[in-house]
């Protein structure tokens, strides 16, 4: 490691600490709006770039981020700088493992089966709110009426 890589990597290791109950390396350093952290790289003559710190932790620890990979969480703590808790990724396989309302619904629409078991793929199983165009199990939404039923008698 050259000497420059040493002296980035004693400016990194001080901004950040570890969470004893997550092994997160908590970023203590400036952070974005989203809450991942921000290092500023010295390019020489006063220049400077920004890079996401869970990218520079990973380059500083593990080598560069092959072309078109992307970093994501393991442990879902977008402060967390740990290359244990870090992991490349297709752009897709990230988006995947995300928590976003959008992807909710598309692994809702994927399901294949109800809480309690009943088949989703079956077209005389699924009812479709026409408002929403969200299903329901039809042999569920009998199981809940009678329930409905016996509690107001």
């Amino acid at each position: 490691m050259t000497r420059n890589m040493d002296d980035y990597v004693e400016r990194f290791d001080v901004k950040w600490e570890v969470d004893p109950e997550s092994g997160c390396w908590e970023w203590t350093a400036g952070k974005g709006g989203n809450g991942y952290g921000r290092f500023h790289l010295r390019l020489g003559f006063g220049r400077y770039q920004s890079g996401l710190a869970h990218r520079v932790s990973w380059e500083l620890r593990r080598g560069l981020i092959p072309e078109g990979l992307q970093i994501d969480h393991l442990c879902r703590n977008r402060a967390c700088v740990n290359p244990a808790h870090l992991e490349l990724v297709t752009p897709r396989e990230n988006v995947m493992r995300g928590d976003s309302p959008r992807l909710a619904r598309e692994r809702w629409r994927a399901q294949t089966h109800c809480k309690r078991g009943h088949s989703l793929t079956d077209p005389r199983n699924v009812y479709v709110i026409q408002t929403t165009g969200s299903r329901q199990c039809r042999a569920c939404r009998c199981i809940t009426a009678a329930q409905r039923k016996a509690a107001a008698v």
